[in-house]
């Protein structure tokens, strides 16, 4: 069992995300919960850089997140619009 933080900001654009993608953020984040950071199951996963991941909620939205190796700790560090993705 991982631990899953989500940053404010992040947060905050999940907020505004349509209620169908909202639902999706939460089923990915619980299974980055249960299941860990490799989500190879999940729309468009790929590995981002060193210990970070994404993924996409649907064809317009995103989602990435940082795993530290070793540690229990998921960071989701952006969930937004594609277009304004961190990559």
């Amino acid at each position: 069992m991982y631990e899953v933080i989500i940053k404010k900001k992040t947060l905050k654009n999940i907020r505004r995300m349509p209620a169908p993608i909202q639902k999706k953020m939460a089923n990915l984040a619980e299974d980055l919960r249960d299941k860990g950071p490799i989500r190879s199951d999940w729309p468009n996963f790929s590995k981002l850089g060193k210990n970070e991941y994404h993924c996409h909620l649907s064809h317009s939205w995103v989602a990435c997140w940082y795993h530290e190796r070793n540690t229990v700790v998921i960071e989701v560090y952006y969930a937004g619009s594609r277009e304004n993705a961190p990559y």
